[in-house]
C-alpha cells in the first residue's frame, strides 16, 4: 500500500494547492475526498481542480459521477480502496472537507444494511410531511442516541436514520456501534486559517466562480430531484432561485456566502473535535506553506 497523506481543513482553505504542491514534489496522486467534487457536472462551483493542475500530478475521484447518482461515505470508500489498490510507488494526497469520508477512510465504517429506495422515499415523504423539528423528534423516538448528536438541520444523516430504522428495526447508532475494520495510517494536515481571512477568501472565490460560468453551471442542473445529494452543493439552491426569478442575483450572491460561512464554521468545528491532526498550520495559505508541510513529513512517506 502507497503511503497516504491527508489535507483537510474547511472550504476555501488552500487544501487544494497544498495537496498539488504535496503530490507533484513527491510523484505522487492527488485523491478528491469530497463529497461534491465527486460529481462530474459540478466543476465550477465546487471548485474542482482543472487541466492545469491535472497536468502536474495525477488527480483521481473528481468527476467520477453523475449528478443524478448517489455517492455515499461508504460507496466513495469503496472507490478510494480500489485507487489504494493500484500499483503505485508515490504517496496518495487525500484531498477534502467531508471529514466523514476522511474518517470513514482512516478508520473504516461498521457493515451497514441495504436500504430499499422505496424506504428512502418514504423517509423523505414523512420529513415533508412532519417538518424539521416534528422528523427530528420522530428519529429521537426511535434512534435517541443519534437523535442527540445529530442537530434538526442535518437532514441526510436523519433521513438516513429513520430509513435504516425502518428497514431493520435496529437504530442506526446500533449499526455504526458495530465492529470495523483494522484503521490505515495516514499522516494527516490540518489548515485552519484565521476566521477573518477564510470569510474574505470564501467571498473571492464564489465571486471568481459566478465569472467562470457558475450560473450557467447551475442553470444545467436545473431540472433534476432537489433531493439529490449533488442539488446540495453550496451556493447551488441560491443560483437556481435567481434562475427561477424568485430573487436577484446579487442577493443569490449573498445568501451562496452566507451558506458557506456557516459551513465552513461546522467543518472547523468537526475537524478541530474529530480529526487528529499530525500537522495544523493556523495561517492563511502561503507560498512557503508547501516545504512546511513536506519538511514536517516522515521518511516513509518521503521514500516508501
Amino acid at each position: 500500500m502507497p503511503p497516504i497523506i491527508v489535507i483537510a481543513g474547511p472550504t476555501a482553505s488552500g487544501k487544494s494547492k497544498l495537496a498539488l504542491e504535496i503530490a507533484a514534489a513527491l510523484g505522487g496522486r492527488v485523491v478528491n475526498a469530497d463529497s461534491m467534487q465527486v460529481y462530474r457536472e459540478l466543476r465550477v462551483l465546487t471548485a474542482r481542480p482543472g487541466p492545469e493542475d491535472e497536468a502536474r500530478a495525477p488527480h483521481r475521484l473528481y468527476g467520477v459521477l453523475p449528478a443524478w447518482e448517489r455517492c455515499s461515505a461508504a460507496r466513495w470508500r469503496e472507490m478510494a480502496l480500489e485507487v489504494l489498490s493500484e500499483a503505485d510507488a508515490g504517496p496518495l494526497v487525500f484531498c477534502g472537507g467531508t471529514g466523514f469520508y476522511i474518517e470513514a477512510l482512516l478508520y473504516g465504517l461498521s457493515d451497514m444494511p441495504e436500504v430499499a429506495p422505496e424506504i428512502e422515499a418514504a423517509a423523505r415523504s414523512r420529513r415533508e410531511a412532519l417538518g424539521g423539528e416534528g422528523f427530528h423528534r420522530e428519529v429521537a423516538a426511535r434512534d435517541p442516541g443519534l437523535a442527540r448528536r445529530v442537530p434538526p438541520g442535518d437532514r441526510q444523516r436523519l433521513l438516513r436514520a429513520w430509513a435504516v430504522f425502518e428497514a431493520t428495526g435496529t437504530p442506526l447508532s446500533d449499526w455504526q456501534a458495530g465492529p470495523r475494520p483494522a484503521p490505515l495510517s495516514a499522516w494527516t494536515v490540518l489548515l485552519d486559517p484565521p476566521r477573518d481571512r477564510l470569510r474574505a477568501r470564501i467571498e473571492e472565490r464564489f465571486r471568481a466562480m459566478l465569472a467562470s460560468g457558475g450560473l450557467e453551471e447551475a442553470e444545467r442542473l436545473r431540472g433534476l430531484d432537489p433531493d439529490l445529494p449533488a442539488m446540495k452543493a453550496l451556493g447551488l439552491p441560491a443560483l437556481h432561485a435567481c434562475l427561477a426569478g424568485e430573487i436577484r442575483l446579487d442577493e443569490a450572491e449573498r445568501r451562496a456566502v452566507f451558506a458557506t460561512r456557516r459551513f465552513a464554521k461546522r467543518q472547523r468545528t468537526w475537524f478541530r473535535n474529530r480529526l487528529s491532526a499530525d500537522a495544523t498550520f493556523r495561517q492563511d495559505y502561503s507560498p512557503d506553506l508547501p516545504a512546511a508541510a513536506i519538511a514536517g513529513l516522515p521518511e516513509t512517506v518521503h521514500s516508501p
